[in-house]
C-alpha cells in the first residue's frame, strides 16, 4: 500500500498558523504609529529625523554585519525597523544625531547580531542601546531641563524638569493628569502620550501579538509599591517610560517567559525593580534597567515555573534513599 511513497521526517513544528516574524513586526510597527504621530505633533519635525535616522542605521547595520559574516540577510523580517523606532522613542528630542547612530550600533550589532540575530539575543536591544547612551552621554540623555512639548513652535523653547523629578523631590507637580495622559509634559519622544501608547497596546492585544498579562502586572506592581510608599499612583503610572516599556519592550518574545506563571513572576520583578530604582536610586528612571535585569533572569524563571507534563507523577523515594 505504501510502495513508491516517501516518508518525510522533519523537526517540529508540523502545524503552522500562518503567522510570520515579518507579520508580527508589522503589527508592532502599526501599533507604534499613534505614538509616532503624537511625538511629531508634540516635539516637532525633528522627531521624524531622529526616528528615520535610527531606523535607517539599524537596517544598514544589520544588513552590513550579516553580509560581512556571510549569513542570510534578515532585514526583511522588519525586526531592525522595530528596534530603530523603539530606540528613538527612548531618546530626548534634543539628542545629537551621531549619538543615535551609536545607540543603533550597540543595539543591532553588539546585542542582537553578536548573539546570532533575532531570537538569540537574551536582552532587549533597544533598551541596552538606551542604557549605553545614558551611561556614556548622561548630559544629553538625562538633562535636568527637558524641552516642553509644543515648545518648538516658540522662538524661546520652554524647558522643564520631568514628572519623575518632581515626584522624587516632593515638589508641587506642574502637570495635570490630563496633561500627562495626552503628552503635554517633558520626556523622551515616544513615552509622553499615554493615550497613543494605550491605543497601540489595545491593537496588539486584539491582534493577539501580546498578552495583556505582563503590562497589567508590571504597571499594577508599580502602582501598589509606589502607593504604599505614599506617592501619587496615577502620576507614577504615567511618568517616565513605564507604559512604553511595559507594552512594547517587556513583552518582547525573545526576552520574556513563555508560560503564564513565568510571565507573572517576570512582570512583578520588573515592577518591583522599577519602583525601587525610582524611590531609592539616583537614576532618573528605572524601567529600562528593570526590564534588562529581568531579561537576564528569564531562563531561571522559566526553569522554576515550567508546567509539569500531563500525567507526570513525581517518583516516590524508596526507604533509606536520600536526595
Amino acid at each position: 500500500m505504501f510502495q513508491g511513497q516517501k516518508l518525510n521526517v522533519n523537526s517540529s513544528p508540523h502545524l503552522h498558523c500562518g503567522e510570520t516574524t515579518g507579520g508580527i513586526m508589522l503589527d508592532v510597527i502599526i501599533a507604534l504609529v499613534p505614538a509616532l504621530v503624537m511625538s511629531v505633533v508634540l516635539f516637532g519635525p525633528r522627531t521624524l529625523l531622529i526616528t528615520g535616522v535610527s531606523v535607517a542605521a539599524c537596517i544598514l547595520f544589520e544588513y552590513g554585519f550579516r553580509k560581512i559574516i556571510g549569513r542570510d540577510n534578515t532585514v526583511g523580517d522588519l525586526s531592525a525597523v522595530v528596534t530603530g523606532i523603539l530606540l528613538a522613542f527612548n531618546l530626548p528630542a534634543t539628542i545629537p544625531i551621531w549619538m543615535v547612530i551609536i545607540g543603533d550600533f550597540v543595539a543591532i550589532v553588539i546585542v542582537k547580531q553578536f548573539f546570532g540575530g533575532i531570537g538569540q539575543n537574551f536582552v532587549n536591544p533597544a533598551l541596552v542601546g538606551r542604557i549605553v547612551l545614558m551611561i556614556s552621554f548622561p548630559a544629553s540623555m538625562t538633562s535636568k531641563e527637558w524641552i516642553m512639548p509644543l515648545a518648538f513652535k516658540s522662538a524661546d523653547a520652554a524647558t522643564s524638569a520631568t514628572p519623575l523629578t518632581y515626584l522624587a523631590s516632593g515638589e508641587q507637580m506642574p502637570f495635570s493628569l490630563r496633561d500627562m495622559f495626552f503628552g503635554l509634559r517633558p520626556g523622551s519622544l515616544g513615552e509622553v502620550c499615554i493615550a497613543a501608547l494605550l491605543l497601540g497596546g489595545v491593537y496588539l492585544c486584539v491582534r493577539r501579538v501580546i498578552s495583556p498579562v505582563i503590562p497589567l502586572v508590571f504597571m499594577g506592581t508599580v502602582a501598589a509599591v509606589t502607593g504604599l510608599c505614599g506617592q501619587n499612583v496615577l502620576y507614577n503610572l504615567m511618568s517616565g517610560g513605564l507604559v512604553l516599556g511595559s507594552i512594547f519592550m517587556a513583552t518582547d518574545y525573545t526576552t520574556c517567559p513563555i508560560n503564564m506563571k513565568g510571565k507573572v513572576v517576570y512582570a512583578v520583578g520588573c515592577g518591583l525593580l522599577t519602583s525601587l530604582i525610582r524611590l531609592f536610586g539616583n537614576m532618573p528612571e528605572g524601567v529600562s534597567m528593570a526590564i534588562v535585569l529581568m531579561n537576564i533572569l528569564v531562563p531561571h524563571i522559566e526553569r522554576l515555573t515550567a508546567p509539569k507534563p500531563f500525567g507526570f507523577v513525581k517518583p516516590q523515594k524508596k526507604a533509606g534513599e536520600t536526595e
